[in-house]
């Protein structure tokens, strides 16, 4: 496979960083984002030690100044960029009733807006070479719902449509836009979980067990491939059969 440029945003833990390995392991140069620059930077020094190219940026997705920033240095160090893994969000979970404006806002800044900007900034390049990889980190909950999460799961959902709405505008010029819907995975957002909400999620998933953030990355690894280069549109559920 050609080496290409990887951008992956919330990369410095979980499912981000899982993602960055597998890339990097494919041989692609691998820009690494997050708001949090210690963790980052030592992602990426691990990357290099492998041989691998990286570079990390400190952005935050909630903010579309950073964005455009971020973007621009991936740009000055590495040039255009050809694979963007939008993996970044947040969660704020509480009952719709109750839940205040600024977490509703938040999220959905976050994870949907903060995704959309970041395909504007890649999607100008990736049409004038006429070849990019796109691939938006959804979750099951926005294909089926969880209670409580009325924001979480719109952000998700809105991924979904935006994935393949972009799909549909893109295609003509050989740019693939996926996503991937895990489901219960062993990251840090699900480590605070009481044993009995684990139980019932685990019982509830036909494999009965959690995933782990390094199947998820190699359902990305695999829709950024040329393998894949005949499927766009589609959200890849890694989930172990908790929805079908």
């Amino acid at each position: 496979m050609e080496k290409r440029t990887a951008l992956v945003t919330g990369a410095s833990r979980g499912i981000g960083k899982a993602c960055a390995d597998a890339l990097a392991t494919a041989g692609h140069r691998v820009a690494v984002a997050s708001r949090t620059r210690p963790a980052l930077d030592e992602v990426a020094e691990n990357l290099k030690q492998t041989g691998a190219e990286a570079f990390a940026i400190e952005m935050d997705l909630s903010n579309a100044d950073s964005i455009t920033a971020g973007f621009s240095q991936v740009a000055k160090e590495f040039g255009r960029i050809d694979i963007l893994v939008n993996n970044a969000g947040i969660a704020k979970d509480g009952l719709a009733v109750r839940m205040k404006r600024a977490d509703w806002e938040s999220v959905l800044a976050t994870n949907l807006s903060g995704a959309f900007y970041c395909m504007q900034q890649v999607l100008p390049g990736m049409m004038r070479e006429r070849w990019g990889r796109i691939v938006n980190i959804s979750s099951v909950v926005g294909e089926m719902g969880n209670p409580g999460q009325a924001n979480y799961v719109a952000s998700k959902a809105g991924l979904i449509g935006l994935t393949k709405s972009l799909a549909q505008e893109v295609g003509s010029r050989n740019i693939t836009v996926n996503a991937v819907a895990p489901g219960f995975i062993e990251t840090d957002m699900t480590h605070g979980l009481t044993p009995e909400l684990k139980t019932k999620m685990i019982d509830g998933t036909p494999l009965k067990r959690m995933g782990t953030a390094a199947e998820v990355a190699a359902a990305v690894k695999f829709l950024v491939s040329d393998e894949a280069s005949f499927i766009t549109g589609h959200v890849l559920d890694v989930n172990g059969g908790i929805y079908m």
